[in-house]
């Protein structure tokens, strides 16, 4: 069973790490920012622990199905055509890692929560340093 510590500290490392990639889309002034973000990764973090812990003899696999394509729904609200371009697809990616973020915090993947995190991050910043090249 899972400590009330352990429970504490996988739901805050979700929301921290959450923050992080929320904290960027914020600072870029998209539509899905920081507390979007927090609350996808707190999200796919609370039901992560629920579909291990709070049903015992079920396929915990099943809820996180669901929670990738609920988020896949969440993203698919983000994404706008406009009559000659498409905007919000990275908002609506950075959602669908959001959630996988949380959702290794749920289990206690924390080593891969942080490492695709700092990717994430470095990535969605990497449009400046794009900007610069052309």
């Amino acid at each position: 069973m899972l400590s009330d510590f352990e429970l504490v500290f996988r739901i805050i490392l979700a929301v921290a790490l959450g923050s992080i990639i929320g904290f960027e889309r914020e600072r870029e002034d998209k539509p899905a920012g920081l507390r979007t973000h927090i609350l996808v990764s707190l999200g796919s973090a609370q039901f992560t622990i629920l579909s291990f812990y709070a049903f015992p003899g079920s396929d915990p696999a099943r809820i996180a199905a669901y929670v990738v394509v609920g988020i896949g729904f969440i993203g698919a609200g983000t994404i706008i055509r406009s009559s000659d371009r498409i905007i919000g697809v990275t908002t609506a990616a950075s959602l669908w890692v959001v959630s996988s973020i949380g959702m290794a915090c749920g289990i206690g993947f924390y080593l891969a929560a942080v490492i695709v995190t700092i990717i994430s991050f470095i990535t969605l910043r990497a449009k400046k340093i794009e900007k610069k090249l052309h």
